[in-house]
């Protein structure tokens, strides 16, 4: 399974007070590993700002909010993260 989680290094305006994006992405990776011993993750972080694709122009054209965390490439939350989102979208799978 791939976690992609899209952000920059500024916070998103919102989002003030949450964890930054590459926080958010660093925790995941820890979470994950911890409640998955048994599941082999791929992580990717893409600073939007600098990637020209469909979700980083989405992002920057405020359709999404940051960061936004992608399971193999299907959204599952977005701004302030939810670790129980995240769960139940890798349970699903």
């Amino acid at each position: 399974m791939k976690i992609t989680v899209y952000g920059a290094e500024v916070q998103c305006a919102s989002c003030v007070g949450a964890p930054s994006s590459t926080e958010t992405y660093e925790w995941l990776q820890s979470a994950l590993g911890r409640k998955y011993p048994e599941r082999h993750f791929e992580f990717e972080y893409i600073d939007f700002e600098t990637v020209d694709d469909e979700i980083a122009e989405a992002i920057k054209q405020d359709e999404w909010f940051y960061p936004l965390v992608l399971l193999d490439g299907e959204v599952v939350d977005e701004g302030v993260v939810q670790l129980r989102k995240v769960y139940a979208a890798i349970d699903q799978k």
